[in-house]
């Protein structure tokens, strides 16, 4: 790799060496995409009337429950049905867990799906792919983030990236596939642009904000320009496909690395500390929270990962035993963390005007099993779950869709993995009907053939 500023070197929070904010594979993923935006508004692709939406992508890592959170079923035999009892909400439509208090307090504020599927594997890689990018990555192809499509058409609006993954990006599912939170086949200049910190911890800073310690103003001010960069790095660097790209890219990444506004959004020191703790002092309600201030300040695309493995942690996964999370677990940890902070979050965005043109989109890898294990816990089934979504155009307090008794299969209105990424599209006034340059720059479509939103979420 291309080191075009210095020798300085920062670890990542498992150990590993991370590159300096202006290498190539950092300037690559920050790149303005402003000439693909102009020509999809001229072509009619994009709804200019919704430039100022955003969406923030919930994306629960491990996958919850459906029969334990958003589609129970408590006349159903005890192995199905499992410990917890329904409440009431303020929805009126729909009853959800009694593990989600908060929730149902708002209730009226988002919309179930109850009748969500995939055709992947049962593995969290494959769900991984399905329901962040609508296609299980075949023949080598790798297929873009919802939030790297919204950039490369809509292009970033401020100083800050388009497309910013929260606190980091996934770890391994145990397939050892690609997790589908990646630009693919548009390129690395439409990679997100990842945290990898935590910003619950009280020292708590953006590693890739700020240049370096040993770089000083007055070295980056004269460096400011690529051709200089190039010339003074490598020979005959500057005809080459990459330096053109970077060309562009160098003075986005500067941007963001000098902006008082970028460094403003990361700035959680500016939360008053009752907003903050009505978050959650932890490090998913941080992320809802730091979610928030970077719309405000401009990004169009939040992905939040619940959680960063399924593995030796306490996640979503409750297959009942270690290594995985019990039954108890994610009543006692998970649950509450999750509610706490996604109540917080949509009670914010509604009480600062931003919930109508802000969507946030649920989802998860698959659901579980409609039997609850020997272990006490649930496994992985990909046949029937439950997403949810609020704001950005979306009418609250709705269940659509429905499963069969023991929340198996759809039995109303399925609900693929394609229309959920096609409803975050159609949110953010993606024309679904458009062509994105694929593999070898063959037109790929933007969802699949007759895919479609999931209207009832909006009429």
């Amino acid at each position: 790799m291309l080191d075009l500023i210095g020798r300085g070197k920062a670890q990542t929070c498992n150990g590993t060496t991370r590159r300096d904010f202006l290498q190539v594979g950092t300037l690559g993923m920050l790149g303005l995409g402003l000439p693909s935006y102009v020509a999809a508004r001229e072509a009619g692709k994009v709804d200019p009337a919704k430039d100022d939406h955003s969406c923030i992508m919930i994306f629960n890592l491990g996958a919850p429950s459906q029969l334990d959170t958003f589609d129970m079923k408590p006349d159903a035999p005890a192995e199905v049905r499992g410990p917890f009892k329904p409440i009431s909400t303020a929805s009126g439509e729909f009853q959800i867990s009694e593990i989600l208090p908060q929730h149902a307090k708002i209730a009226d504020k988002f919309s179930l799906v109850r009748s969500c599927f995939h055709r992947g594997a049962a593995v969290h890689d494959a769900g991984w792919q399905m329901m962040q990018t609508g296609r299980l990555f075949t023949g080598g192809v790798n297929y873009p983030h919802a939030g790297a499509v919204v950039d490369y058409l809509r292009g970033r609006r401020s100083d800050l990236p388009a497309h910013v993954v929260l606190p980091e990006t996934m770890g391994r599912g145990g397939g050892n596939l690609p997790n589908g939170q990646a630009g693919g086949f548009l390129g690395k200049r439409y990679d997100p642009f990842a945290l990898m910190a935590d910003p619950s911890q009280p020292n708590f800073q953006v590693p890739d904000l700020l240049p370096p310690d040993s770089i000083g103003q007055a070295r980056i001010d004269r460096r400011r320009k690529m051709r200089e960069i190039v010339e003074q790095t490598m020979t005959n660097f500057e005809s080459s496909e990459t330096a053109q790209l970077l060309d562009g890219s160098f003075e986005s990444a500067y941007r963001m690395m000098t902006s008082p506004e970028a460094r403003n959004a990361f700035d959680l020191a500016k939360e008053p500390m009752k907003v903050r703790e009505r978050y959650g002092m932890n490090r998913f309600g941080q992320c809802c929270l730091l979610a928030r201030r970077l719309i405000e300040g401009g990004v169009r695309f939040v992905t939040i990962n619940t959680f960063l493995t399924v593995f030796n942690e306490i996640t979503w996964d409750t297959h009942g035993s270690k290594p995985f999370t019990s039954i108890e677990g994610m009543r006692d940890i998970v649950a509450p963390m999750y509610d706490q902070g996604y109540s917080a979050l949509i009670e914010d965005l509604a009480d600062r005007g931003m919930i109508d043109s802000t969507l946030v989109a649920c989802l998860a890898e698959f659901g579980r099993t409609p039997k609850v294990n020997p272990a006490g816990g649930r496994d992985h089934w990909p046949q029937c779950f439950t997403t949810y979504f609020a704001g950005g155009g979306v009418q609250g307090g709705r269940a659509i869709g429905a499963s069969d008794p023991n929340g198996a299969v759809p039995a109303e209105r399925p609900a693929g993995a394609d229309e959920v990424v096609a409803t975050i599209f159609h949110s953010l006034g993606l024309d679904l009907d458009t062509e994105l340059p694929g593999p070898a720059g063959r037109p790929f479509p933007l969802v699949n053939f007759g895919a479609r939103e999931i209207h009832e979420l909006f009429s």
